[in-house]
């Protein structure tokens, strides 16, 4: 059975991508620690962080760097955060998240009642942060596909 994430991937749940290649997406969190907060999620399923193959865990990796570098400059945040888990979904994602504080790395203080265009407008943000950045190749034409 697909996981939630391959759903939202195929379209059949609503995203808000941020980036998408032939091995990766990014689309924002419905539940945010911090604005701009996403998933960086393989097109293919592996469960968790030590089942994925060492290529697609690199590549998941860079993709989360590229994120958090526009993260920082579309927030002035002083750091990117980068926090595995993968308790919820048995889908390995990366969440990538614009960071000023500990406080900012706990899942104890996400947000499940952010309004969506609240939602929207930070992915946005994002989107227009990674194209500036010369990452446009691997923004989707529309927020809400995971096609190029």
């Amino acid at each position: 059975m697909p996981t939630v994430f391959t759903r939202i991937i195929a379209g059949e749940l609503p995203g808000r991508f941020v980036w998408a290649d032939e091995t990766a997406v990014a689309f924002a969190t419905i539940a945010p620690i911090t604005d701009g907060h996403v998933l960086v999620v393989p097109r293919q399923e592996v469960v968790e962080l030590t089942a994925a193959p060492d290529d697609l865990l690199t590549h998941l990796v860079l993709v989360a760097k590229r994120i958090g570098q526009a993260q920082q400059a579309a927030w002035q945040a002083p750091r990117a955060a980068l926090l595995v888990a993968g308790f919820e979904v048995e889908h390995l994602h990366l969440h990538v998240l614009p960071a000023w504080d500990e406080r900012s790395l706990s899942f104890a203080h996400a947000r499940p009642d952010v309004p969506a265009e609240q939602l929207d407008e930070a992915a946005e943000r994002l989107r227009t942060a990674l194209r500036d950045a010369g990452h446009g190749a691997h923004v989707p034409a529309r927020l809400d596909s995971a096609t190029l």
